[in-house]
């Protein structure tokens, strides 16, 4: 299975933001936004040119990528399935990306980064409905259940916020996905990605 496996950091230091794929060391002194916030490479300090509509579009699709661990055959897969879906296409990309059960796990709290969520599914570590699923792109549907295979070796992340379109039970180590979110509801926990452009990008 083709995945990217270079250093998580310099992706994000090539987008300018934190992209939360380390767990918790995105959010200590040992991140690499906070310790050096410039793009990688012996370039990366120069003088930086205004970016063109087109260099916007590409760099909002890469963030999306790089953030939901999708490659981009599976990225270009996903908004043509959005754009085949009725309603507004940004909202319908970014509920398939949060609808894909890596994505809930994460979000949850039941795994430190999307990483490590990916990793404990194909493990077989949690199943839907009672059923274990071990593709991490699997996508689930309103009030679909994930519970926890193994509690014991899960640890619920503290200090996060549970998006409102989840219900999470940490004693339990389960979360219901309660509906498809939308474009407000996301932009209340990630207000890192404009989807627009990202449709504009795939449309040219």
């Amino acid at each position: 299975m083709a995945r990217y496996t270079g250093p998580k950091c310099r992706l994000c230091r090539r987008e300018g933001i934190k992209l939360f794929l380390k767990g918790a060391r995105c959010e200590s002194e040992k991140c690499a936004i906070t310790r050096r916030m410039q793009a990688p490479g012996q370039h990366g300090a120069g003088r930086k040119r205004r970016p063109t509509g087109y260099a916007l579009q590409l760099r909002e699709k890469q963030k999306a990528k790089r953030i939901y661990g999708v490659l981009e055959k599976q990225f270009a897969n996903l908004v043509k399935e959005a754009l085949r879906k009725k309603g507004v296409t940004g909202e319908a990309l970014m509920q398939l990306l949060e609808g894909r059960l890596d994505s809930v796990v994460y979000r949850s709290g039941l795994a430190a980064s999307r990483a490590q969520a990916r990793q404990f599914i194909r493990f077989g570590y949690y199943a839907v409905n009672g059923k274990v699923v071990t593709f991490p792109s699997y996508e689930l549907k309103p009030l679909d259940e994930v519970t926890s295979v193994n509690p014991d070796k899960i640890s619920v992340r503290e200090v996060i916020k549970v998006p409102s379109w989840l219900e999470v039970s940490s004693t339990d180590k389960k979360v219901k996905f309660l509906t498809s979110p939308s474009i407000s509801q996301v932009g209340e926990v990630s207000s890192e990605l404009n989807p627009q452009l990202i449709v504009e990008y795939y449309s040219r």
